[in-house]
């Protein structure tokens, strides 16, 4: 089994930069894939990036690329999402999700192919 706990989520004004952690608890990090999905207010769910299970290999959605890293670091079993010049637009609850590396990239946009997700964290983009 595997929990997820996400965090780094605060209150930024337009421009600013966060980063997001999400620290695995309960089993060997790297064997999992890991992607960071937002939930905006009144809007679906949506994937974000992705990253093997070693790190080398990431994909972010089009709408996302520039803007937001993907990383990790197994020894530490954590997985992070750097954003930078934010906007208000993303606005909303941040999710870390977990799955076997054995599903490769299959669906990798929907969190419900993803059995291990965290709680998320709110990141507001205002002034």
């Amino acid at each position: 089994q595997l929990q997820l706990v996400e965090s780094g989520g605060d209150l930024v004004q337009p421009g600013g930069s966060l980063r997001l952690s999400c620290v695995a608890i309960g089993a060997s990090f790297g064997r999992y894939t890991v992607a960071w999905f937002r939930q905006a207010p009144g809007k679906e769910r949506e994937g974000i990036s992705v990253i093997s299970g070693n790190g080398i290999s990431t994909i972010y959605a089009d709408s996302m690329k520039g803007r937001f890293t993907i990383s990790r670091d197994n020894a530490q079993n954590t997985a992070y999402l750097q954003m930078d010049s934010l906007k208000p637009e993303d606005t909303g609850v941040y999710y870390c999700a977990a799955r076997t590396v054995e599903n490769g990239w299959t669906d990798w946009n929907k969190m419900s192919t993803f059995f291990f997700q965290g709680q998320g964290t709110q990141v507001t983009v205002s002034s």
